[in-house]
């Protein structure tokens, strides 16, 4: 609890400072007292993961109930990541905020900044309805106004607008969760809504729950069908909230899905688990086929964002399914894959969008045709999205290999699930996710290679400088997080080996991490088999159980799935760099480097127009999948001069997204049609008024006595 109430108080000294102090020290004051604010994050919410969490009650309200805040294990879990997130993008934001100080007044930024910062937490730490829904409330205005801070530009303004819209159209869709489950407890409080569940199990109650609170939590999540409005948002919102946006603001909709359908009102069909895999499948690979094809920076990082709330929806999905199934130990893996998949997104996403804050602060152009050759103007930033770029392709020693390893490893155990039906929905959605990684890589071969490899394709990027002291150790910072967390990932696993357990209802650490290190507790079996193999190398100087990853069939006839070791892979990893370089430096020691310019097909200077773009890199992609996609929608406009001539036709391309052109166009015309059939009505003829009047008054009395005993 002291760690909230101090980053409670910095957080309104903040926004109370920054109208006292000058105007040029307004963004350091802001990044000291976020720094120390994020610090006291860190501190609540590791205190509260590790042991026993808090509840603070605030005020009783008549007729409601008492309004309570608290942090235990599942919001704490939120908490923290967004402190290891809101620490480096307050290093981060000074610099970036400087070219903005000419036409808007940062003090009101820092004011939406960090009053956005405390309703995210407050969100969090909402144990009781109205709490949550008020915190929630002003979390969405608050990302509204920072994503429309630029308002001079009426596309930022339009952005912003459509975040609004989505963020309330998903509100009112979980009140279809939230005021069942007031109804059935009779209560607001988070607790009494937990103990009311277990009478309510096999109802029609749960569906409506799981239906509301997935679709509405989804919206903020960026999930099918509700994901538009996020490549709309991150180009126009500054960097620095695009961080938080990605990092922090996406994994409300995670928690929300994840309080109610895994906390407050467990899900117990699988069938449910089911729909939010194929959903979370949907969105994945909708999300991860845009950012193949995109080629503005901030844009394609968004689809990525997309992609990857795909894949944490499959995972939570499977985590859901297995404990419905009552299979606990699957569970637990399937839910140890969900937490670690959403840590690693915030991290290395956080780092991605800062080090396109980068790009723009050195080239101003965030276009990747016009963009290359940075790694030599621009090193630091170029080392540093590498290992983003490493992390988020999922390629070890980084953090993202482990997770959709565990997002695999889980959907390849669906073999024990019974009904066929669910095993199909698993090896579909198994292939979805090898899909999603081979296009994710793909997609982030062509960010890097596009924006800092090869020559130079404009001016922006020939004169490009490397951002300054700030913005470097938020990014290196974010960049070693996603080291550590690659290297040391069975550390992680027995961090949040209680929590999963919790999702999972049941499932121990032995199912994944066997105590290789521990002599009391070590398998012998597997300790003779798979010594050979370096099992307990390090056992005499790493504490901890060990540094492999090892699943063990359930049953009497029990047999090794899978193996592997993510550390030991890191070491061999470095050695065998290390000896590839010393084998170059000695091999190369005498030998002359001569520098030529390259061989440009025979012609003295190729333009610049010639070089190979984004666009012709991501072109086979757009035609393979051209058939999904339909990127563009021809539109024609004719103009009579009579009623048989034509005076001008003119037909333009307009983008179409995907899910825009299969849901919301078809919806957007039914209610038009239906919006002109009502209007028909409205005639002015106070005769029909009446009689409409009497019809409704009929039609009320008669369902009156219909209901009576």
């Amino acid at each position: 609890m002291v760690g909230f109430l101090i980053f409670l108080v910095l957080s309104v000294l903040t926004c109370v400072l920054v109208f006292v102090v000058p105007n040029a020290w307004v963004t350091r004051v802001s990044s000291i007292m976020g720094s120390l604010a994020a610090v006291a994050l860190l501190y609540s919410g590791t205190v509260s993961l590790f042991s026993h969490g808090w509840f603070l009650s605030l005020w009783y309200l008549r007729g409601w109930g008492r309004l309570v805040v608290g942090e235990p294990h599942l919001a704490a879990f939120f908490v923290l990541i967004t402190g290891l997130v809101y620490l480096p993008v307050s290093w981060y934001s000074p610099e970036y905020l400087r070219r903005l100080q000419h036409h808007y007044n940062l003090r009101y930024f820092v004011i939406i900044y960090h009053g956005l910062m405390m309703a995210i937490i407050l969100t969090f730490l909402a144990q009781d309805v109205v709490s949550f829904l008020m915190a929630w409330e002003i979390m969405s205005v608050s990302s509204y106004l920072a994503v429309n801070f630029e308002h001079l530009d009426d596309r930022h303004t339009h952005a912003g607008y459509t975040l609004l819209g989505a963020s309330e159209a998903g509100f009112l869709l979980t009140l279809g969760a939230w005021l069942p489950l007031i109804a059935a407890s009779h209560s607001i409080d988070f607790s009494a809504i937990q103990a009311a569940s277990w009478q309510h199990q096999a109802s029609r109650l749960s569906w409506v729950v799981m239906l509301c609170s997935f679709f509405g939590f989804g919206v903020k999540a960026g999930l099918f069908p509700s994901m538009s409005w996020l490549p709309r948002a991150h180009p126009a919102a500054p960097a620095n909230f695009s961080a938080l946006l990605s990092g922090v603001i996406l994994n409300l909709g995670i928690y929300g899905i994840m309080e109610v359908n895994g906390v407050l009102w467990p899900i117990h069909h699988p069938s449910q688990g089911l729909l939010i895999i194929a959903v979370g499948s949907v969105t994945a690979l909708i999300g991860i086929l845009y950012a193949s094809t995109e080629n503005h920076l901030k844009r394609m990082l968004a689809h990525s964002s997309i992609e990857n709330m795909g894949l944490i929806a499959i995972a939570l999905g499977a985590t859901f399914t297995f404990r419905a199934a009552h299979l606990p130990d699957l569970a637990w893996l399937a839910g140890i894959a969900t937490l670690y998949q959403i840590l690693n997104h915030s991290l290395f996403k956080s780092l991605l969008f800062l080090g396109a804050g980068a790009v723009d602060l050195g080239t101003g152009d965030l276009d990747m045709d016009h963009l290359g050759g940075l790694a030599r103007r621009m090193p630091w930033t170029a080392v540093v999205m590498l290992a983003g770029v490493m992390a988020i392709s999922a390629l070890p020693p980084f953090n993202g290999f482990i997770s959709e390893w565990l997002i695999i490893q889980s959907l390849l155990r669906s073999v024990v699930l019974k009904p066929p039906i669910d095993q199909v929905v698993f090896a579909l959605s198994g292939v979805i996710v090898a899909l999603t990684a081979g296009l994710a890589a793909t997609a982030f071969i062509k960010l890097y290679g596009m924006v800092f490899l090869g020559r130079s394709r404009s001016p922006a990027s020939q004169n490009a400088q490397d951002v300054g002291r700030g913005p470097k150790g938020a990014m290196g910072t974010l960049a070693v997080f996603c080291l550590i967390l690659g290297v040391t990932p069975t550390y992680l696993v027995r961090a949040l080996s209680p929590l999963a357990a919790k999702l999972g209802h049941g499932g121990t650490l032995q199912g994944l991490v066997p105590s290789f290190f521990s002599p009391r507790h070590r398998p012998l079996a597997l300790s003779e088999a798979f010594k050979p193999l370096g099992a307990e190398a390090g056992r005499n100087l790493l504490p901890g159980p060990g540094l492999v990853f090892l699943y063990q069939s359930p049953g009497p006839f029990s047999h090794v799935v899978f193996a592997s070791s993510p550390s030991y892979l890191a070491m061999t990893l470095g050695v065998f760099l290390g000896l590839l370089y010393l084998m170059v430096r000695v091999l190369n020691r005498h030998r002359k480097v001569v520098r030529h310019e390259p061989w440009q097909g025979g012609v003295k200077q190729l333009p610049v127009n010639a070089h190979y773009t984004a666009t012709g890199f991501s072109n086979p992609i757009v035609v393979i999948f051209r058939a999904i996609l339909r990127p563009h929608q021809p539109i024609e406009q004719e103009e009579l001069l009579a009623s048989h001539f034509h005076a001008a036709v003119r037909r333009e391309v307009r983008e179409s997204y995907v899910v825009d052109r299969l849901v919301f166009y078809p919806a957007g015309a039914v209610a038009a049609r239906v919006s002109g059939v009502l209007a028909r009505i409205h005639h002015g003829k106070i005769n029909a008024y009446i009689a409409y009047a009497f019809l409704t008054l009929l039609v009320v009395v008669s369902l009156s006595l219909w209901a009576l005993p």
